[in-house]
């Protein structure tokens, strides 16, 4: 039988990495994302030891907890909260017009296009955590895939004034500096 403290990072064979919530003492309560959590025995051999969280002295409380879950979440999820959309947008419309005048435009709503925004940079960032993790690539080969994705990163920053919270711009190369 392993004692994890709570707070480490494990991974299960099937529902991939987790962290650990409570310890029962004879099982834990593991949270998976997304939204999943699981009782596991701690006689489970298939829990494979990613990093371990910190013993804590501190009587726990609920918010301690939040605290740490919420944390959890922002660092190693590709969940980065909901962006918002600046005010002058909402209900806008983004208009394609074509140089020839025989030929249609196209109109979509700027919330759409917003949307598709974020889930690009929500992706970009699930992408980089699964390059800085990967087991088989040398720090080499990450550090050029995350040159790669700077780089992405510098190319959607023309789509920063849609965001309505400068926290959730896009940040390229030359702002990392």
């Amino acid at each position: 039988m392993t004692d994890y403290p709570i707070g480490t990072r494990i991974k299960h064979p099937s529902k991939g990495e987790g962290v650990i919530m409570t310890d029962t003492g004879s099982s834990y309560r593991i949270f998976f994302s997304p939204e999943s959590i699981l009782e596991i025995g701690k006689g489970f051999a298939g829990l494979e030891l990613i990093e371990l969280g910190a013993p804590s002295e501190a009587p726990l409380s609920m918010e301690n907890i939040e605290e740490a879950l919420k944390n959890i979440l922002v660092k190693y999820s590709d969940f980065s909260g909901k962006a918002e959309l600046g005010g002058k947008w909402i209900k806008g419309n983004l208009v394609f017009e074509p140089n020839d005048a025989s030929l249609s435009g196209h109109e979509i709503p700027i919330e759409t296009f917003f949307h598709k925004v974020v889930m690009v940079r929500d992706r970009l960032r699930v992408l980089e955590q699964n390059v800085n993790s990967h087991s088989k690539l040398d720090d080499e080969d990450k550090v050029n895939l995350q040159q790669y994705i700077t780089r992405v990163y510098g190319s959607l920053t023309s789509f920063n004034f849609l965001f309505k919270n400068k926290s959730d711009h896009f940040v390229g190369e030359s702002s990392k500096k």
